[in-house]
């Protein structure tokens, strides 16, 4: 019989899998080769001679971009994408030799965003990909592939802005705790391929897109900041967001010159007649995934939500307190004050933190009707934001965990009957592209025992977290057998969490 934390990595590997880039371009894009050949995308059919152009960028885009020259064959004349740096020689070590492109590939790999920082690499990939879209006729048929990480890989901002000046600009907005929304509605009213402008510079040329969303919601003109969407986004908006983190007066001169040039309302929709972007993979397909695994496992399976977001402090109260009442049901004491009281607390959490989507009453209903013998896992989405006040190194994933586990600690000391005390649990959390912040982990696992045992190895979890530096504390408790470790997986939709629980 597998451990809990063998379980839990099973249903995290089998939500990655689900969306790796080959499964999900074959669900999507076929070749109809009989009469005239025809591209079939999702039930849309485009027809295809030789005049078939690709490109691309995102963290998953190799991938992509592999499994759609298999499909297109000689239909696809030249491609270019921009992709991570280092993302070839990382997959080559891993034996990952499918989501490489053959040898004599038509399509060309430009590397950059060291860090996901748009840098000059990543620069000439958006201007080589910008050369191409415009060269394009109206006989031609532009395939894009997006993914995550896209936003850093084709940074093309308006003249007169540096790159380094727009870089500088968005990694201030990063440290004052901006959300990824806000900091691609910025990083799109400063560029031209962005908010639509790739879709607009292809043009007289047929686009599609696909699309693997690493965005809450899935909104098409927020992953990788919508090149080939209708940007729903104003200048206005752009200005909110730097009043808000207080970024207005000391802004270079170049980006004032473009944000008092810019046209105040958005494209009208009319002008993507030529476009057709579709959503290939996300969150949720990735959650269905792994309910589907723990279902067969055994467990009574329940998802809270795909758009789990906001301060890593907060949702690690909301699992700690969702944890506490399944505990406490399985206590049998699933009715009675403490749970309610538990279930007011979650209530104003909820409230507080405002997850798109999630409807906690119906949840907790849910949760009310399960037995206390069989097995539960709870499976949610998304991606929550850590305010940096240290120097440490970590990811959201890994804080989120030792916050959980601090968390689960203190609901142990303060209850003098401790309901966890009877049930063996695990929490994970990881990211789907397993790189969690400028680490080698995913993410990682916790129980409720991880703070005495730290505690007993002379690690003060506390200090840890004070200095954001969940990822030392995971390297050196247990011999880092808490650190979750997929290497890269070739994709991304946002992190993946799991609690399982079972009773003693």
């Amino acid at each position: 019989s597998m451990s809990l934390h063998e379980r839990a990595l099973t249903l995290f590997r089998s939500a990655v899998g689900t969306v790796r880039p080959a499964p999900m371009l074959k669900r999507a894009l076929k070749l109809q080769k009989d009469g005239c050949p025809q591209l079939l995308v999702k039930g849309r059919a485009f027809p295809v001679k030789r005049n078939l152009y690709l490109v691309g960028f995102g963290k998953a885009v190799l991938g992509m971009a592999a499994a759609a020259e298999e499909i297109l064959g000689d239909h696809l004349l030249r491609g270019i994408i921009s992709v991570p740096l280092g993302i070839q020689e990382s997959l080559q070590r891993a034996g990952m030799q499918e989501m490489l492109l053959k040898p004599h590939s038509k399509i060309q790999v430009i590397e950059g965003a060291k860090n996901n920082l748009p840098d000059a690499e990543a620069l000439k990939g958006a201007v080589a990909i910008q050369e191409l879209a415009e060269g394009l006729t109206a006989d031609d048929l532009l395939l894009v592939l997006i993914s995550g990480g896209g936003s850093a890989l084709l940074p093309a901002p308006i003249p007169p802005i540096l790159l380094k000046e727009k870089e500088k600009l968005t990694k201030t907005l990063a440290s004052r705790g901006a959300a990824i929304q806000e900091l691609n509605i910025v990083r799109k009213t400063l560029s031209l391929l962005k908010g639509g402008g790739l879709a607009r510079l292809s043009y007289p040329a047929q686009v599609v897109s696909l699309i693997l969303s690493d965005v809450i919601g899935d909104p098409l003109d927020i992953i990788a900041s919508g090149p080939t969407a209708a940007s729903s986004h104003t200048v206005q908006d752009c200005l909110q967001i730097l009043i808000k983190y207080n970024l207005l007066h000391n802004l270079p001169k170049s980006v004032q010159m473009v944000l008092s040039s810019s046209p105040t309302k958005p494209t009208a929709p009319e002008d993507f007649s030529h476009v057709c972007n579709i959503i290939i993979g996300s969150n949720r397909l990735a959650l269905d995934e792994a309910k589907h695994q723990a279902e067969g496992l055994g467990y009574t399976t329940l998802v809270l939500s795909a758009a789990i977001c906001g301060d890593v402090a907060r949702v690690a109260t909301l699992y700690c307190q969702l944890i506490r009442l399944l505990c406490l049901g399985f206590a049998g004491l699933g009715e009675g004050s403490q749970s309610d009281e538990v279930r007011r607390d979650l209530l104003q959490l909820v409230a507080e933190l405002q997850i798109p989507g999630l409807n906690l009453a119906e949840f907790l209903q849910a949760l009310r009707g399960l037995g206390s013998t069989t097995p539960v896992c709870i499976l949610a989405g998304g991606e929550t934001t850590v305010q940096i006040q240290g120097t440490g190194r970590g990811g959201r994933n890994q804080e989120l965990v030792l916050r959980v586990g601090l968390g689960l600690h203190r609901a142990q000391a303060m209850e003098a009957s401790s309901s966890t005390g009877r049930c063996e649990i695990i929490f994970l959390s990881g990211g789907t592209d397993g790189q969690d912040g400028p680490t080698e982990a995913a993410g990682a696992f916790c129980s409720p025992e991880l703070v005495t045992e730290a505690l007993q190895e002379g690690l003060d979890v506390e200090a840890f977290l004070s200095n954001n530096d969940s990822y030392t504390f995971f390297s050196q408790f247990q011999g880092g057998h808490h650190l979750l470790v997929t290497g890269l997986t070739g994709t991304n939709v946002m992190d993946i969490q799991a609690i399982l629980i079972r009773a003693m």
